[in-house]
This record gives C-alpha cells, sequence and structure tokens, in this order.
C-alpha cells in the first residue's frame, strides 16, 4: 500500500491527497496476483480503472489518460464565515431589513385603505379619522364614504390606480356608511311610511354640501346597522366646517336624543346651543307651529322603528 500510495503520488500529484474524495487510479498494484491498474474510491480499493471526468465547476481540472488530477483547494472542508461578519456586510443588511418593516407599518396605518365600516380596527375608534370622498347619499344623516388615506400626496386623484371608482357596481361593498353623530334628521319615506316634514330640504342640503366632495370623519364607533357614527367636516370656501353642527344651525336637524347608546364627539353642549339658537330664529323645521311638531325620534317611536325611551 505504500509504494502504490507513493506512486499514487508520483502520478497524481496532488490528486492523491484527496484520494477519500475523489479516487485514486493506481498501475502496479497486485498482491492477490492480478497485475493490473486499480483505483481507490469512497474508501475501497477497486479493479479497472475510473472513467474519464471533467468538473463543471472547475476550469482547471484536466484529463490525462482517463486519470483525473484535481486540487484539494477546489474542495473546501470547513466554510469561511468572516465574510459574513464584515461590518461591510452586515450594515447593509440591517439598514434594509430594517426600513422595510418601518415602511410596512407606517403603510399599515396610514396609507391600507378600509373598504367597510366591518374593516375599521379598535386601534381607529375615537382616535383616529378617515379621509375620502362621498360616493352618494343615502338618508339626510348619513352617507356613503371611499375611503382615500393620505389624499393626493399618496397619489389619490393622480395615479392611474389611485382612482376613485365611478360607477354603483365598482363601488359594491368599497365604502365606508358613515352615520353623522349626535343629531337625527328628519326621516324620509321608507317601507311605506310617510316622510316628514322637511325631509327632503334636509336631504338636499347634506348631498349639495358633501356629495362628490373630500371629508374628513373622526369615527367613535359603530352602530348595530354596521354604520361608522362619525363627526365629519368638510372644507367650504377653505373654511373647515362641521356638517352635523351646519345641519342644527339651520333647523335641518335636532340633537339626538336616546337614553343610551347617543354618541356626540365631546360635541353635545355645541350641538344643544345651535339646535337653540334655530328654534329661536325658527328655522328650518322650527318655522311652524310647535303644537303639532314631531321630532325624528318621536317619529321613528311611532312608526315602530325604534322602542320607546322610558
Amino acid at each position: 500500500a505504500e509504494d502504490a500510495g507513493g506512486d499514487a503520488e508520483e502520478r497524481g500529484g496532488e490528486g492523491a491527497d484527496v484520494g477519500d474524495y475523489l479516487g485514486v487510479v493506481l498501475d502496479g498494484f497486485g498482491d492477490d496476483g492480478v497485475d493490473g491498474e486499480v483505483a481507490f474510491l469512497g474508501g475501497h480499493w477497486w479493479p479497472g480503472r475510473l472513467p474519464a471526468m471533467r468538473w463543471p465547476w472547475s476550469s482547471s481540472s484536466t484529463e490525462r489518460d482517463g486519470k483525473i488530477s484535481v486540487s484539494s483547494s477546489d474542495f473546501p472542508i470547513a466554510t469561511d464565515w468572516s465574510h459574513y461578519r464584515d461590518p461591510r456586510n452586515i450594515v447593509p443588511v440591517v439598514v434594509l431589513t430594517g426600513s422595510a418593516f418601518v415602511l410596512s407599518t407606517f403603510y399599515r396605518s396610514y396609507l391600507k385603505r378600509i373598504p367597510q365600516a366591518i374593516n375599521i380596527g379598535p386601534k381607529y375608534w375615537r382616535k383616529r379619522s378617515l379621509f375620502g370622498k362621498v360616493t352618494s347619499v343615502g338618508d339626510a344623516d348619513n352617507f356613503r364614504l371611499f375611503h382615500t388615506p393620505g389624499g393626493r400626496l399618496a397619489g389619490w386623484g393622480l395615479l392611474p390606480w389611485r382612482r376613485v371608482p365611478g360607477t354603483a357596481r365598482e363601488l359594491k361593498d368599497k365604502t365606508v356608511h358613515i352615520r353623522l353623530a349626535g343629531i337625527d334628521a328628519p326621516e324620509m319615506a321608507h317601507f311605506g311610511n310617510p316622510a316628514q316634514p322637511f325631509s327632503k330640504e334636509a336631504f338636499d342640503f347634506l348631498t349639495s354640501y358633501v356629495l362628490h366632495r373630500h371629508v374628513r370623519a373622526y369615527v367613535h364607533k359603530r352602530d348595530q346597522y354596521d354604520r361608522a357614527v362619525a363627526t365629519v367636516y368638510v372644507r367650504r370656501w377653505l373654511l373647515r366646517r362641521d356638517v352635523g353642527l351646519q345641519m342644527l344651525k339651520r333647523g335641518l336637524a335636532t340633537v339626538y336624543e336616546a337614553k343610551s347608546g347617543a354618541e356626540y364627539g365631546n360635541m353635545e353642549e355645541k350641538y344643544r346651543k345651535a339646535e337653540k339658537w334655530a328654534r329661536l330664529k325658527r328655522m328650518g323645521m322650527w318655522g311652524g307651529s310647535e303644537k303639532g311638531y314631531e321630532s325624528p325620534r318621536e317619529y321613528k317611536t311611532r312608526i315602530g322603528q325604534v322602542k320607546p325611551t322610558k
């Protein structure tokens, strides 16, 4: 074996050092009386000659008379981790990972669109607001809002893929149903019931005031109809206006009356003052005789939409 190993080293050069991995062809090894060539492969000696092979990852490997000579440097035994500990490699990875996390968090918190009221998370109620475009008005105190987070700064109305749909079919299940907080407007005709006086005037005012405009809704809670009860502001003549307050001042709504569940958004006192002022000025629904007056709450109780308060 020593003679064979020496012969292999003489013929194979550096290839003999990696015989355990590659296999080495030896001549003249024949203690069993067999004269010829044998090969060392996988820790065993085999009679015959290894087939010629060319290693695809190394251009330095050569074929010589059916034998292979490969440098041991082509087969590193251990991984060199110094490359991964180099600050020049670590710092960019940390910066990119941190930036991706921050951007992802910012997007989810401020730029992710909310399609419906049921999708508003707990972190929004009484803390955050929704900015968007009013797509339809359903009654004199509620409407549909298409959420456009970030507004024009986020590309809404400027980029082709950041646009508000224009048809009812495109808007289906993509708008937040908003109920104005703290007020109750005269009821329109529903389910065969007659409309209240000034219900059309209130509906027309709300439509002209907010439809197709961008508003900001400070959401307080979700009601039993899956609407977001909110205090809503709109820009009119560069001034920020509270929509509910404007309806109270014009006598087109009353302060919402309920023993429990009423939501005013810290505006109850201001709303009651506006209603009192409208009564004194006989604005809107207060212009007629108070003897036959029926509030929206009383109307809904009479027709059975709400339970009477005790």
